[in-house]
């Protein structure tokens, strides 16, 4: 993932020297915390485009599902017509049912060299240790961001997740056993989240809590766009 990671970290360095050189770093908020929240904001916005695309090929492949469920139920002992059927029915909708994955396979990588950016600041933002261990990483009630926050932090990223997930569930509808493990991660991957941020460094719980605020934002504002929408059209 260097790839990735080398880009990223160049970023985290440039906002830090520019924080820092606008006296930016305070006892309890320090520069280096300052540039993992813009950094993370950056990255969010970079991949809001392909987030976007994403979530509206969730939503199309959400409004087809009752038609869905009525081909599965009229079709339910013939496989083949039954294949055929969906294809017309994605075709007459303009419905790709992949459209959501090729968004979110260019995001992962990026995702995954930031969190490798923020796991190994010395290699990716930082000319060595000697210069890292000299800089002030201190967060609110966090003393370092390279050692652990064993409460306070993994919790709000477990929360976080909760909603995020939530907000991203389709609402009503659909096959439901889809729901019932939708239902099932949405409960299990905030407690996973919250013993992982435990054992990470708390820069790196503190980039999931920025970017899962983020999305939550951004969720909030196209949920509620799309309610209007269905206003309109009533």
């Amino acid at each position: 993932m260097d790839i990735f990671a080398r880009p990223l970290g160049f970023l985290v360095e440039y906002i830090y020297k520019v924080v820092s050189g606008a006296n930016l770093d305070f006892r309890s908020f320090s520069a280096y915390a300052i540039s993992i929240i813009i950094a993370t904001i950056i990255v969010k916005f970079i991949l809001l485009p392909l987030t976007l695309k994403q979530t509206k090929s969730m939503k199309n492949m959400q409004s087809i599902q009752p038609k869905l469920q009525e081909l599965q139920k009229k079709y339910k002992n013939d496989k083949e017509t039954l294949n055929v059927k969906t294809m017309e029915l994605y075709k007459e909708h303009k419905v790709n049912p992949f459209g959501g994955c090729l968004p979110l396979l260019i995001q992962f990588p990026i995702i995954i060299g930031f969190f490798n950016v923020l796991r190994n600041p010395i290699k990716y933002v930082f000319e060595n240790e000697a210069a890292y261990e000299a800089i002030n990483k201190s967060f609110l009630w966090i003393d370092n961001l390279k050692d652990p926050d064993l409460w306070i932090l993994p919790i709000i990223a477990g929360l976080t997740t909760y909603f995020q997930s939530k907000m991203m569930a389709p609402s009503g509808g659909g096959d439901e056993k889809a729901q019932s493990t939708q239902k099932t991660m949405t409960t299990i991957m905030p407690i996973m989240i919250l013993f992982f941020a435990r054992s990470v460094p708390a820069g790196l719980a503190l980039y999931w809590v920025v970017s899962n605020t983020f999305q939550i934002v951004q969720q909030f504002i196209i949920n509620r766009d799309a309610g209007a929408l269905k206003e309109e059209l009533k």
